[in-house]
């Protein structure tokens, strides 16, 4: 088994809160990333597939498609935009990196062609700070 990963990049907005809690406990728990203001950051996502190399190609598959879908099905959905507002399949979620990653990863799967199996998806939200999530 032969692992492949492409970086792409992004810039979003979002907002830690609870509407459950009051402003107080949700500046205790999330502290400045409670702003009613918000606040960005340049993502770094990491897709990571995995498969056998195909014979013919010697690829475990075709980078500039593995590409094209996420920049289709997820980048664009995501770069420039406020997480909690502006993106459907982030829609009543905390946007947290941690439900981000699970998110793109529901965004990718379906697009992922047979034979080819998603592996991981790293999100860095900063240089020091990433997830990664491996599926159910």
């Amino acid at each position: 088994m032969v692992y492949l990963t492409r970086q792409e990049h992004f810039n979003a907005a979002h907002r830690l809160y609870n509407p459950a809690w009051d402003d107080a406990k949700n500046e205790a728990v999330f502290g400045k990333c409670a702003n009613p203001n918000w606040h960005g950051h340049n993502y770094d996502l990491l897709v990571t597939v995995k498969a056998k190399p195909n014979y013919e190609t010697g690829f475990v598959f075709d980078v500039k498609k593995l590409s094209t879908i996420i920049r289709e099905h997820v980048t664009e959905k995501l770069d420039h935009k406020n997480l909690n507002e502006d993106v459907d399949f982030m829609q009543g979620k905390m946007c947290s990196t941690e439900n981000l990653a699970i998110e793109i990863w529901k965004q990718l799967e379906p697009h992922i062609p047979a034979g080819i199996h998603l592996h991981c998806i790293k999100l860095y939200e900063t240089p020091r700070i990433y997830v990664e999530y491996f599926g159910e």
